[in-house]
């Protein structure tokens, strides 16, 4: 299949007002995506259309319903609304697409566009391919007659709730456990405090107040230094941080540690194979921590890696027909429960463990031991492919013989930023850290 134009790991993303993230260039968008899933059965269709809390999505909700009624298609507004809401409402409502506007745990300058089929799960490459193909032809709008209608969802809020809280058995309850939620001023703002509340728990929550502009600000998964403050300042048992359009979680235990997204697979994975619902394996990304390969090669749990981004960890369940799996940013995927990483029924998986256990969530932790990694970002100013060049292809391999068979050396270019990411991992922290940074220099070097 040939380069894609504009979509990247997880949608169309980059800084509101430059090139694809404009207002003429999505409202084409929204009529492509109309488009591509009429012509998949020349049927009239609905989309539902959600977003995170940054100040752009006012503008970018506009332009998309427009280019949706401009191709004929009707259109659910759902205000905002966490991303895997808008997989399950997509579902729910029997819809042809869902759409978020959002930049996840991207500063508040940034936005972009992401989508999910009718089975609530992110788009295959072909569906993105035959959309990019649409964006190349001339926009022509439906007869007046045949043009979309828009009406906005008032109960999107508390429908999302309610499927939260079906991922706990009914007869559970968190009355035992003092929780810090930190909603990083995003889409789980309004969400999360009554999940958890309704569930029994008792809750301080932070991150609550977006203003369009503190979205990721020094809050949520991706800082989780105020979250580790607040557990630590009220006593609480356990701290849960979502990222600004609520797919990712990373969770603090009573002690102040930071618990990332591989541990999170883990302690998960182990609950559900001593409960005997675990059904297979476990898939992890090529970003995946080398420590929980071991941990779950030790427990006899079959693990695979799939490339980066949550797409392809589902699509990787779906071939091995698994039902859990997951990145150390924080994107879980419970299949069981969802099609999609989903930052608060992954975290009620893992309180759903501490009370069946009787366990804290440091406790849970033990099993698994990390291996010191070290990720640089190197910044580009344009998208280029340095892994063939042959500067890079030396340090490479002077650097996975350091190693030798107790480490492993991974360049990748982002799929959301214009970075390539250099991630080195081994037993020797000092020499990680080392080989890191002469990667990323020479990445640099061949970048200048």
């Amino acid at each position: 299949m040939a380069e894609r134009k504009y979509f990247g790991t997880d949608g169309i993303r980059g800084r509101v007002g430059e090139y694809p993230i404009t207002p003429d260039f999505v409202l084409r968008l929204g009529w492509a995506v109309g488009q591509a899933f009429k012509s998949a059965d020349g049927q009239r269709g609905r989309v539902v259309i959600g977003k995170d809390t940054r100040i752009s999505g006012y503008m970018f909700e506009s332009v998309l319903e427009a280019g949706f009624a401009a191709a004929g298609m009707d259109v659910m507004l759902l205000g905002p609304m966490p991303t895997p809401a808008i997989a399950y409402l997509t579902r729910t409502f029997r819809a042809s697409a869902g759409v978020v506007i959002s930049a996840s745990h991207n500063p508040h300058y940034d936005n972009g566009i992401k989508f999910f089929g009718a089975d609530g799960c992110k788009l295959p490459d072909e569906v993105e391919a035959e959309i990019e193909a649409w964006l190349d032809r001339p926009m022509v709008v439906a007869e007046p007659a045949n043009l979309g209608k828009a009406v906005r969802v008032d109960d999107a809020k508390g429908r999302y709730i309610e499927f939260c809280k079906s991922g706990v058995p009914f007869w559970l309850s968190l009355e035992k456990l003092s929780i810090v939620l930190d909603c990083a001023q995003g889409a789980t703002y309004h969400v999360a405090p009554s999940v958890f509340r309704e569930l029994g728990a008792t809750v301080h929550a932070i991150g609550t107040r977006p203003n369009g502009v503190n979205i990721n600000d020094g809050c949520g998964s991706t800082s989780p230094e105020a979250l580790v403050a607040a557990v630590l300042e009220q006593g609480a048992d356990v701290g849960i941080a979502f990222d600004g359009d609520g797919d990712r979680v990373i969770m603090v235990d009573h002690k102040g540690e930071i618990i990332d997204g591989d541990e999170i697979l883990f302690i998960i994975a182990r609950h559900k194979q001593r409960q005997g619902r675990l059904g297979g394996g476990v898939v992890g990304t090529l970003m995946t921590n080398f420590g929980a390969e071991l941990a779950f090669r030790e427990l006899g749990i079959p693990f695979e890696r799939a490339k980066v981004g949550d797409r392809y960890v589902m699509e990787m369940l779906s071939q091995k027909g698994w039902l859990l799996g997951g990145e150390g940013s924080g994107h879980i995927v419970c299949k069981d429960v969802t099609t999609t990483g989903d930052g608060i029924v992954s975290a009620l998986q893992v309180l759903v463990a501490m009370v069946q256990e009787g366990a804290s969530l440091y406790e849970l932790k033990q099993g698994m031991s990390k291996l010191p990694q070290t990720m640089i970002n190197v910044r580009m100013k344009t998208r280029q492919d340095v892994s063939s060049h042959a500067d890079v292809q030396q340090a490479v391999a002077r650097a996975t013989e350091r190693l030798g068979q107790e480490g492993r050396v991974l360049l990748r270019p982002s799929g959301t930023e214009p970075v390539i990411r250099v991630m080195v991992e081994g037993v020797d922290e000092k020499l990680v850290g080392e080989i890191a940074q002469e990667l990323a220099d020479q990445v640099q070097a061949c970048l200048a």
